[in-house]
């Protein structure tokens, strides 16, 4: 099986990103590890010296991206493969209108995702190599009337994916949207659901169908249920204040 030589992940101080990082490092990839908490990146880099390179960067801080963009490419050596794994999503309740929580999901969830992600794409298309993931959700699949603003930005990341695979598939560019599914993380942990993959099990399954474009459940059964929840009739969904 191919693998990867060069990858930049972002959001990677815990969760999900955190242990695509160390997947990577164990591989034999070098890492360019992207997040806010300095001390995690730190500690994570520790264990894989020469492997894992950290960089402290806010998503929402949308200037920094090309210059450091470019610099972590160019510390790296070369770049197979970006996967933006930052999100947010805040408890809300289900009669709560909180626009700065609102606000803080659209800057993270999605506009932090098209500025690293437009930088990875223009130079993956001319570098006619490469891979693109972006952690989406089954929230976005249909309007949930539990996280409003949540399945907004994911519904909108994954059009916003899909755009960027029809625009670079003709130069060999692979772009990946994965929906997991619960997760047990930090940001998962006031969710209190049963049978949550483990952010381990998550990250070598995202590793794994990141090789084939396109658009990836991690679970069959996870496939199935959001075939249905697309068809629902809205009468019928709105009934059951999901």
């Amino acid at each position: 099986m191919e693998s990867y030589r060069f990858a930049i992940v972002i959001g990677a101080s815990s969760g999900i990103g955190a242990e695509l990082v160390e997947l990577l490092a164990n591989q034999g990839c070098r890492v360019a590890a992207v997040a806010r908490r300095t001390d995690r990146l730190t500690e994570l880099a520790s264990r894989y010296p020469g492997k894992v390179l950290p960089y402290t960067h806010d998503v929402t801080n949308y200037e920094e991206v090309p210059p450091l963009f470019q610099e972590v490419t160019q510390v790296l050596g070369g770049l197979d493969l970006v996967i933006y794994a930052s999100g947010v999503m805040p408890e809300v309740g289900f009669n709560e209108f909180d626009f700065a929580k609102d606000r803080a999901m659209v800057e993270v969830n999605l506009l932090g995702a098209i500025s690293w992600l437009d930088e990875a794409a223009n130079r993956m298309q001319q570098t006619r190599h490469g891979c693109i993931v972006g952690i989406g959700s089954r929230g976005g699949d249909r309007g949930f009337g539990s996280m409003p603003v949540y399945s907004t930005t994911k519904a909108a990341l994954a059009t916003y994916l899909e755009a960027l695979r029809n625009r670079v598939a003709r130069y060999g560019v692979r772009v990946v949207t994965v929906k997991p599914g619960p997760v047990a993380t930090e940001m998962t942990a006031h969710l209190h659901l049963k049978g949550m993959l483990s952010a381990h099990a998550a990250a070598r399954r995202i590793l794994a169908v990141s090789f084939k474009t396109g658009e990836h459940y991690l679970k069959f059964s996870d496939r199935c249920i959001c075939a249905v929840i697309r068809v629902f009739p809205s009468f019928l969904f709105r009934r059951l204040k999901l």
